[in-house]
C-alpha cells in the first residue's frame, strides 16, 4: 500500500469539497485559519466555494477535477476533505487512480468520504485516514482529545499503537476473539450504497469498521442485511462498530435499538466484535487508519494499529 508523508510544521494541507457544500464562505475561512493556527499552510480548492443544486459542492466533474489537482499538486503535502454530506460516489469514475497512486498523500475525511476511502484504497492502493473533516474547524469543531489524536496520526511516522478510548465510553465485547488485518469500511450507508458497483468494499481478511448517523434501527437492519447477503461478514476477520448517533427508534418506538439489531444480525457470524469505538458522528471522532495492519482482541477491548500510517520525512525539521 502507498503512504503519504508525515506532516511537519509549515507543510501544506489542501482542503477540497468532494461532496456537499458548507453553508457559507465563513466556514471555509474558519477551517483554513484554524489549520494555520496549528502550524500548517493551507491551499483551498475552488469547490470549497461552489454550490450546485443546493446539496453538491459543484458538478461531479468539478469535484473530481479538484481532487485530482490536489493529488497532482507538488505543493500539497496532504488532503483534508471540507465536509461530508452527499455526492462522493458520483466522482469515483472520474478520478485518475494511476496518477494518485504515483503521488501518494495523506487523505483525511469521514462520513460521505467513505466512498473515497474505499476507492482510493482499492483502486490506487492508498492508505487513508478516517477522521474529522476540515469544517467546522480543527480547533472549534473537534473535542480536545480527538484533535490531539488526529494531529498525532498526521504527524507521527511510527505506528499509532493502541487506539484511544475515553474513560467515559466503555467498549463492549459482543463476540470474543482475536483478529488481525487492515481496517476498511466507514459509514454504513455508503458501504451499502457501493454494493454491486465496481467500488464495492472488499472485506476479505479485513477488520470491518462501521458507523452511522440519523438512521433508525430498521434502516440499519436493512443495510446490515444487505452486507450479510453480499458475504461481507463471512469474508471479514473481525468487526469494529463505532458510534451510532441519533439512531434511536422513532418510527417503531419501543422496538429494537441498534445494539439489538447488531446482536441479531452480526453475532451469529461469530467473528470478533467490538462495540462503541468512539469513531464517527459522536462527541468524539478518533482518527482510524485504513489499509494498515491492525490487531483486535475483543474480550480485552483492544484495538491496536501495528503499522505506520505515514512515512517519515528526511531532514531535521521536526513538528
Amino acid at each position: 500500500m502507498k503512504k503519504g508523508k508525515a506532516l511537519r510544521q509549515g507543510d501544506t494541507i489542501g482542503i477540497v469539497a468532494t461532496s456537499s457544500p458548507v453553508k457559507d464562505a465563513e466556514s471555509v475561512e474558519r477551517a483554513k485559519a484554524e489549520l494555520e493556527e496549528v502550524g500548517f499552510r493551507v491551499k483551498l480548492a475552488d469547490t470549497c466555494f461552489l454550490n450546485y443544486g443546493g446539496y453538491l459542492a459543484g458538478t461531479a466533474e468539478e469535484r473530481a477535477a479538484a481532487l485530482n489537482r490536489m493529488f497532482a499538486d507538488p505543493e500539497v503535502d496532504a488532503i483534508l476533505c471540507l465536509r461530508g454530506g452527499y455526492g462522493s460516489p458520483q466522482i469515483l469514475p472520474l478520478l485518475d487512480y494511476s496518477m494518485i497512486s504515483q503521488h501518494p498523500k495523506l487523505f483525511v475525511g469521514y462520513s460521505d468520504i467513505t466512498a473515497l476511502h474505499t476507492a482510493l484504497g482499492q483502486k490506487a492502493g492508498l492508505v487513508t485516514l478516517h477522521g474529522p473533516n476540515a469544517a467546522p474547524g480543527l480547533l472549534s469543531g473537534t473535542e480536545r482529545q480527538t484533535r490531539e489524536w488526529l494531529i498525532r496520526a498526521m504527524t507521527d511516522p511510527s505506528p499509532l499503537g493502541r487506539v484511544f478510548q475515553p474513560a467515559d465510553e466503555a467498549l463492549l465485547c459482543l463476540v470474543p476473539g482475536e483478529a488481525c488485518g487492515p481496517i476498511v469500511g466507514g459509514n454504513l450507508s455508503l458501504v451499502a450504497a457501493l454494493m454491486g458497483t465496481p467500488y464495492e468494499l472488499d472485506t476479505r481478511g479485513k477488520l470491518l469498521f462501521l458507523e452511522d448517523v440519523g438512521e433508525e434501527p430498521y434502516r440499519i437492519d436493512r443495510m446490515l442485511t444487505q452486507l450479510a447477503l453480499g458475504g461481507k461478514f463471512d469474508d471479514c476477520a473481525g468487526i469494529l462498530l463505532g458510534t451510532w448517533t441519533d439512531c434511536e427508534p422513532n418510527k417503531h418506538q419501543g422496538g429494537f435499538h441498534v445494539l439489538d439489531v447488531v446482536k441479531n444480525l452480526l453475532v451469529p457470524f461469530q467473528k470478533p466484535i467490538l462495540w462503541n469505538l468512539q469513531m464517527g458522528h459522536g462527541f468524539y471522532n478518533f482518527a482510524l487508519p485504513f489499509g494498515v495492519c491492525a490487531y483486535m482482541n475483543a474480550a480485552e477491548g483492544v484495538l491496536q494499529i501495528e503499522e505506520n500510517l505515514v512515512e517519515p520525512q528526511t531532514g531535521n525539521h521536526k513538528w
